[in-house]
Formats: structure tokens, sequence, C-alpha cells
């Protein structure tokens, strides 16, 4: 099985969007979760005119591939009723894989590992808070989170 690491995030209704969609993913395929993190309150990113984010980060093991894994995590997230208005717009759920078996992936469907992750408070608190040895790029998520700016992010 291959370790995966799936972001959360929502600003819509986002307890109950995060709770669907975790639900979901504990019912993905050939997969099991090993790890949840809390959830935090972050501020948006982008386009800040919009409500505060709930984020978190779940770990899986899977036997699908990153291209499977990817089209249920976009089911899920239109089964959750995702639209993509806008860049950064507000969302009842986003689901970004974040690491699939610390593999590199870079062809425009899929870029692994995600290419702002290691940028993104609300990635990698969560993340140090179930995987705090995880690498992410060569680097321990610790240590990422010791160069960030944690500023609004939040344990709920």
């Amino acid at each position: 099985m291959t370790l995966a690491i799936i972001a959360l995030g929502s600003n819509i209704n986002p307890i109950d969007n995060i709770q669907q969609a975790s639900e979901h993913l504990f019912r993905l395929p050939e997969s099991r979760v090993v790890a949840c993190s809390s959830l935090y309150r972050t501020k948006p990113v982008g386009y800040l005119d919009q409500p505060d984010f709930i984020n978190g980060v779940i770990a899986i093991e899977t036997n699908l591939d990153k291209y499977d894994l990817l089209s249920q995590l976009q089911n899920i997230e239109n089964n959750c009723g995702r639209v993509r208005p806008f860049p950064n717009a507000p969302r009842t759920i986003d689901l970004d894989l974040i690491d699939y078996g610390n593999q590199t992936n870079s062809d425009p469907k899929l870029i692994l590992p995600h290419p702002r992750a290691h940028t993104r408070a609300f990635v990698i608190v969560p993340l140090a808070e179930i995987l705090p040895d995880f690498l992410l790029n060569n680097q321990k998520v610790t240590e990422i989170m010791r160069h960030l700016d944690l500023t609004g992010v939040t344990k709920i």
C-alpha cells in the first residue's frame, strides 16, 4: 500500500462539509485511513473577501494508483457540491493530494508533491500534528513549519 496525504479545506458550512468528505475518504476503495489531524481555523489565501477556512489533513494507505485516487477525490468534491467560479473562491470542500508515496509527478493533471504545500501553514501544521517526521520535498514537515508564518492558524 502507498501512503497518501490529503488536505481538506472548506469555508462554506465547513464543519459539515469536512465531516461529509472525511466519511467519503473512510470509504475509499482499496484504502484505509491511518491518521486524521485536528481541524484548524485559517485565514483565506489569495481571494481575501471571504470567510475563514477550516482545514485538516488525512493520511491514507491505498492500493489505488495516484490518478485513480485523484479521480476519487474529485468525485468526492463534486458530490459535496464543489464549484469553481474563480481561483481561490469560497468552497464547500477542497481536497488536495499533497503527497503520494513520496513520488514526484509533473504532468498538467497532477503535480506531486503538491507544488505549494510547503508554503501553506494550513497544510503543514495539521500534517506535522499527525506525521511530524514526514518528509515533504526531502524536508521534515516540522522543519518546514519553523519557517512559516503561523499567524491565523488556530486549532479548534
